[in-house]
């Protein structure tokens, strides 16, 4: 299927003008429609598992990797986990309308700083159908029409997702307008969003570095920019054995192709030496394959060395980089090379050590004796999220309801002039 810029605008058009009738909506009526949503895709889940059956045999096909078919694949346990994540935004407080702020100028004049929309948000994402369900919950819930734009291969998900959604905003007071979904595998309806920006309020990336630097070098639409995940977990001298294996164990395995899983482990050396059978152990027990520095390669059988490239990348797998360092200091020092200030962990049971490590490592997110896994919107209360920033404007971190609102400044008078 062809989508042509004229219809992708008018889709953006249509959201445009659907959007200023979700600022008028109360926060119980925003709530119903979640509600209404979130039990829809349940009751609606074989046709959703269906539709993914046929992106996953595509997959298949065309030969994706088991971390990239994971990421790809819904069950009836995961599409109850996103329904309730929009019951769970549905329960959130709502931020547009706060007064952030407020005063009385000496001539009597009002001034508040309030919390509004951002207007029309483009979602342009991979391989995660979640994604189009958590956007929508979090755009709608603070009153934000969205225009989706999914990856190919979740093309068939995506629709049958949006197409349920719809059937549940036909029995609300929201129209179907406000959620668009560009059912296009053509990559050149992505570049046309790139430049909407009389229709789109901000573009918001999620996926890899290609998808992400292609949004942000290419848009003339404001990016709220997500970054990929070189997460490093850093084990120091002073860290506990069974609470430093657990955690590599957790940030490595527990969902390997997600961006907030462990890359990189950085271990002290002297750490090393007393403990590298516990952790050799654990490596094989798990299947983890290692490309490490020259010590780690004498020291952990089957290890691999490692290469410029290894110390980069995000893989997004059962694979992971090992370099061993003196002290806390050259930790750092590697994090700053490497990281992409998306999350990073020290485990130690040194105060002092985990004090420096959180003051002066740049990233979003920062963990002491922690999983770099709790990096997500549910996880940390926010309910479902948009997508995690790694850069420092506008919003950082997980992004929940506050992060797809600005600020709008009213002032009330009576009769005041300059």
């Amino acid at each position: 299927m062809t989508v042509t810029t004229v219809s992708v605008e008018s889709q953006a058009i249509k959201a445009k003008k659907a959007a200023r009738a979700l600022s008028l909506l109360t926060t119980e009526q925003k709530n119903e429609v979640l509600y209404k949503l979130a039990d829809y895709l349940e009751n609606r889940a074989e046709t959703i598992l269906k539709a993914n059956d046929l992106d996953l045999s595509n997959g298949r096909e065309k030969g994706y990797n088991e971390a990239y078919l994971d990421r790809l694949a819904l069950s009836k346990e995961r599409i109850t986990d996103f329904a309730n994540g929009l019951r769970e935004v549905a329960e959130l407080d709502d931020p547009t309308g706060d007064i952030l702020s407020s005063w009385k100028l000496e001539n009597g004049l009002l001034v508040e700083k309030v919390r509004v929309p951002l207007g029309v948000i483009g979602m342009i994402y991979e391989a995660r159908p979640n994604v189009t369900v958590d956007a929508t919950g979090l755009a709608l819930k603070s009153s934000n029409a969205i225009v989706l734009k999914g990856g190919s291969s979740a093309i068939n998900s995506n629709k049958a997702i949006v197409e349920v959604m719809h059937e549940a905003l036909d029995e609300t007071v929201v129209s179907r307008e406000v959620v668009q979904f560009i059912a296009s595998t053509d990559r050149e309806t992505t570049q046309q969003l790139f430049t909407m920006k009389e229709h789109i309020d901000v573009l918001i990336p999620r996926g890899g570095a290609s998808l992400i630097n292609a949004v942000v070098e290419n848009a003339t639409v404001p990016v709220l920019e997500t970054g990929v995940g070189n997460c490093h977990l850093y084990i120091d001298r002073d860290a506990d054995v069974e609470k430093a294996l657990s955690i590599l164990v957790n940030a490595k395995t527990d969902r390997p192709a997600v961006c907030n899983a462990a890359e990189t482990l950085i271990v002290q050396e002297d750490w090393l030496k007393l403990h590298k059978e516990a952790l050799i152990a654990t490596l094989s027990e798990h299947d983890i394959s290692v490309f490490g520095d020259e010590q780690v390669v004498s020291v952990i059988p089957n290890a691999k060395l490692a290469g410029e490239d290894d110390w980069k990348n995000e893989y997004l797998s059962l694979s992971i980089a090992i370099k061993t360092v003196k002290n806390v200091d050259e930790a750092i020092v590697h994090i700053d090379q490497y990281g992409t200030k998306h999350s990073e962990a020290i485990i130690t049971e040194n105060k002092e050590t985990a004090a420096t490590f959180m003051k002066l490592v740049d990233a979003a997110a920062i963990y002491h004796n922690a999983s770099t896994r709790f990096t997500d919107g549910g996880a940390l209360g926010f309910g479902a999220e948009i997508g995690i920033s790694t850069q420092k404007l506008h919003a950082r971190g997980p992004m929940g309801l506050p992060a797809l609102t600005t600020v709008k400044y009213q002032m009330t008078g009576n009769g005041q002039i300059r």
